[in-house]
């Protein structure tokens, strides 16, 4: 098997629906990571200092990068840890419990359906999907093989937010409107590289895995790949899928996914080779009428305010202006009262103790952050995303906007376009935002309906490459 994972070829599906299960004595966990860089060593970091957990193997394409981890991890005591270029390696190995995936998003999905075909438990860093089918497909793969498959959205174990949502949901303040996301932090530009050859410590066939990608160029390797739409989602479902999360979780819970969204946009001022947008409005609306408003704002400026965090709009005009440390203000206020919280159901420990403490039970149902919250999550971002990419230029003004007769979206994109203008100096004539069209969903079909349905639909799948390919659902 070793031999054709190393070819590229699909793995052998070795896992049966009973045989994700915790092996050896004192429930000891051996656990895989997948990428190396920035949050791999987090995940190393995080489960290695649970007693009783091993890290078994570290893998990753770039050899310079695998070979510093596994001096990293022996060193800290996993002294028959090996390392391996392919994850798939490791699959193989029937010792291997649980697999933890840091690796670029377009990597996700293909290796959370490959752990649990394997029959081994999935720790997947968000977002959990780069598209919309291959969620749906990683979905399908947690039913049929029944192993744990948790989230990377750490507020998931926020004992704190959990309870605040469970009160939002009770009807505490009324019905909850708008659940709004912000992820508002500073970057900058990441230049122009051409195309050359990937440098000889990188296996640049399996970095790419899945991702249809015609040349090699630096700034693929190892952090920008988030800001171009074969590998990354930008800020939207990077550092905001936390958010994202965090917003659709205050929605009533027999909501699924949005039936319409649109996004509004641009790349301002940083004249690179990046895809994704630095600054953007999105919003989707769900079946019962509420909705979720997210905002992306990157360029930094003097004066620049931190915003990665979430608010709550309720339909009297009360409002919750954080998750983290909660103050209602009611109707027409400016003065908040500091919210008394309950802790609310989540599985203790944090995010990595509480996978462990769920693959220890071998119980899908303890994750913070399951496979479906996961989806739902993602697709939000997708279709706002999505939305983006299928827009039109339009003259940088607060008129841009299309959303119709929304008192409110039009307000708070009102806000981010005085931030850009006055704060960010963006020239009123000279620039252009990108205006999507609202994209109406099927949430039971997962597909695009209506006007822009077909270009909408092109979109929810990417292609793979071959030997890389995410299977159908009904195949998995």
């Amino acid at each position: 098997m070793a031999q054709t994972a190393a070819a590229g070829a699909a793995p052998l599906i070795i896992g049966t629906k009973s045989s994700a299960q915790v092996k050896g004595a004192n429930d000891r966990l051996r656990i895989a990571v997948a990428g190396l860089n920035g949050r791999g060593g987090s995940h190393i970091g995080g489960f290695g200092g649970i007693k009783g957990v091993e890290i078994a193997y570290v893998a990753d394409p770039d050899a310079n990068v695998r070979g510093r981890r596994l001096k990293e991890v022996q060193g800290k005591g996993h002294k028959n840890c090996k390392a391996v270029a392919d994850i798939r390696e490791a699959l193989e190995d029937p010792e291997v419990d649980a697999i933890s995936v840091a690796a670029p998003n377009h990597w996700h999905s293909l290796m959370t359906i490959w752990g649990a075909q394997a029959g081994k438990h999935v720790y997947v860093e968000k977002p959990m999907s780069h598209d919309v089918e291959e969620g749906s497909v990683a979905v399908a793969a947690q039913k049929k093989y029944g192993v744990v498959i948790q989230h990377g959205t750490q507020r998931r174990s926020d004992g704190n937010i959990a309870g605040l949502h469970e009160m939002i949901k009770a009807g505490t303040w009324g019905k909850l409107k708008i659940a709004y996301g912000y992820c508002c932090k500073p970057r900058g530009g990441i230049g122009n590289k051409g195309a050359s050859s990937p440098p000889e410590n990188l296996d640049w066939n399996l970095w790419k895995g899945p991702a249809v990608i015609d040349q090699f160029h630096a700034n693929f390797v190892h952090y920008n790949w988030h800001w171009f739409w074969k590998t990354g989602n930008g800020d939207l479902n990077n550092q905001g899928t936390h958010q994202l999360d965090v917003a659709r979780w205050a929605i009533d819970n027999d909501q699924t996914h949005p039936v319409r969204a649109m996004a509004i946009g641009g790349r301002f001022q940083w004249n690179d080779q990046g895809e994704t947008p630095n600054s953007m409005f999105g919003i989707a609306q769900y079946p019962n009428g509420q909705y979720c408003f997210f905002n992306v704002r990157n360029v930094n400026y003097n004066g620049y305010q931190h915003q990665v965090k979430n608010e709550y709009y309720f339909e009297d005009g009360g409002r919750i202006m954080s998750d983290t440390n909660p103050h209602y203000f009611k109707p027409g206020s400016d003065k908040g009262e500091k919210i008394k919280l309950k802790g609310g159901k989540v599985t203790p420990g944090g995010n990595w103790a509480s996978f462990v403490a769920a693959c220890r039970a071998n119980n899908p149902k303890m994750a913070n952050g399951n496979v479906h919250d996961a989806h739902y999550g993602c697709v939000l971002g997708h279709l706002m995303n999505n939305s983006y990419r299928l827009g039109k230029k339009v003259p940088f003004n607060k008129k841009a906007g299309r959303f119709g007769d929304n008192k409110d979206a039009a307000e708070h994109f009102g806000t981010l376009h005085d931030i850009m203008e006055k704060g960010c100096k963006v020239p009123v004539d000279k620039e252009n935002y990108i205006v999507g069209p609202w994209l109406t969903f099927d949430p039971k079909t997962e597909q695009h309906t209506g006007e822009h349905a077909a270009e909408a639909n092109a979109l929810l799948k990417d292609p793979n490459n071959k030997g890389f390919e995410v299977p159908d659902a009904a195949k998995v």
